[in-house]
C-alpha cells in the first residue's frame, strides 16, 4: 500500500496500482479502503486549511485593532497593573488582571530577610475553610521575585502571590524580564510578510518590496560573511543606512502631521453631487426614519391648525345675512 501511495507518479498509474493492490490481497469489498480511496484528494484539505488561515488572520487583525483603539480599565490602583496594561495585548492583560484581583485573597507575612534577600510566606484563602501557603522569595538588588507555584515559568505571567509580595515591598515597576515580548501589543510578527490568498490588494506592493529587499540582502550576506573585513564593511553600511532611513521617516512624520489650523480649507475643491439619472418605471418610496415621520406629522398638524384658524376668522368677518343667503341657495 505504501508503494501504491508514494510511488504512483500520475493519476492513471495510481488507479491502476490501487486496483491491482485490491485484487491481489482480496480487499475489493473492504469498506474502509473504499472510503479511503474516495477521500484521496488533497484539494479539499488545502481549501479548508486556507480558510482556516484566513479566519485566523482576520481574527488577528481584529484583535490588533482592538489593542490599539480600546483600553481595558485597570481593576486596581497598582502602578504595576498600569505597566502591564500599556505593554500587553488585551487577551493577555485579562489573564494578568485576574491575578491582580486574586491578590485580594492573599495574606503576606515576612519570614526572614538578609542583605536584600527576603523570604515570604503568602497564604491564599481558596475557600472559607482552606488556606494554601506559598513560599515567595524576593531579591531587591536584582529586582527578582520567584514563587513556589511557578506560574511565571509555566504561563509567562506573574502570579498573585508574587504580586502580593511586590505590593508589600512597595515596588512600583517590575523588571523588564517579567514583560515578555511575545505578549506585547507592539511586537512585529515575521509571518505577516508571508504571502497568502487572503492578503489585501493594498498589501501587495509592500510584500513585493519586502521580497526584493530579502533577496538582495541575502546575496550581500552570502558575499560578506567570507571575511571579517567584509563583514565589518557591511556592518558600517547597515548603520549608516539605518540612520539615514530613520531621519527620513522622522521628517515625513513631522511634515504629515498637520493640525486643523494649518490646513488650508480654501484650497480644497468642493465635492459636487453626481448627475441625477432618471430611472425607468415608477420610483420607489424611500423608507423614512422614525424621526422624519414625527417631523412630517407635526408639520401636517400645524398646517391643519392654521387653516382651521383662518376659516374661523373668515366666517367671523362675514355678515350673518350673507351666510343665510348662501345656505338658502344651497338648499334650493
Amino acid at each position: 500500500m505504501s508503494h501504491v501511495v508514494w510511488n504512483s507518479h500520475s493519476k492513471d498509474s495510481f488507479d491502476r496500482n490501487w486496483n491491482d493492490f485490491l485484487v491481489n490481497f482480496g480487499l475489493a469489498d473492504n469498506k474502509w479502503l473504499s472510503d479511503l480511496y474516495e477521500d484521496r484528494s488533497l484539494i479539499q484539505f488545502v481549501k479548508q486549511y486556507d480558510n482556516c488561515l484566513g479566519s485566523r488572520e482576520q481574527a488577528e487583525r481584529e484583535s490588533d485593532a482592538a489593542d490599539f483603539h480600546t483600553v481595558i480599565p485597570c481593576a486596581t490602583k497598582s502602578p504595576i497593573e498600569t505597566q502591564f496594561q500599556d505593554a500587553y495585548t488585551q487577551a493577555k492583560f485579562r489573564e494578568v488582571q485576574a491575578q491582580f484581583r486574586g491578590k485580594a485573597n492573599c495574606i503576606t507575612r515576612l519570614k526572614n530577610s538578609a542583605l536584600g534577600y527576603s523570604v515570604y510566606e503568602v497564604g491564599e484563602q481558596v475557600s472559607s475553610s482552606i488556606l494554601d501557603k506559598f513560599a515567595v522569595t524576593y531579591d531587591s538588588v536584582a529586582a527578582e521575585v520567584k514563587c513556589q507555584c511557578l506560574l511565571f515559568e509555566s504561563r509567562g505571567i506573574l502570579c498573585r502571590h508574587a504580586l502580593s509580595v511586590l505590593s508589600f515591598e512597595q515596588v512600583s515597576q517590575v523588571s523588564p524580564r517579567y514583560i515578555l515580548e511575545r505578549w506585547s501589543k507592539k511586537v512585529k510578527r515575521r509571518h505577516t510578510h508571508i504571502k497568502s490568498s487572503h492578503d489585501e490588494p493594498l498589501m501587495e506592493p509592500r510584500s513585493k518590496r519586502f521580497d526584493q529587499l530579502v533577496f538582495r540582502s541575502q546575496n550581500i550576506c552570502e558575499f560578506a560573511f567570507e571575511s571579517e573585513e567584509l563583514t565589518a564593511i557591511l556592518h558600517r553600511a547597515y548603520d549608516n543606512v539605518m540612520a539615514e532611513m530613520e531621519a527620513v521617516k522622522a521628517k515625513r512624520k513631522g511634515t504629515s502631521s498637520l493640525s486643523h489650523e494649518d490646513a488650508n480649507l480654501e484650497s480644497i475643491n468642493e465635492l459636487q453631487s453626481p448627475p441625477r439619472i432618471r430611472t425607468r418605471g415608477r420610483p420607489k418610496n424611500r423608507l423614512g426614519s422614525k424621526l422624519e415621520k414625527q417631523i412630517a406629522n407635526a408639520t401636517k398638524k400645524k398646517k391643519t391648525k392654521v387653516l382651521s384658524e383662518v376659516n374661523v376668522m373668515f366666517f367671523k368677518s362675514v355678515p350673518i345675512e350673507f351666510i343665510f343667503l348662501v345656505n338658502c341657495l344651497a338648499n334650493a
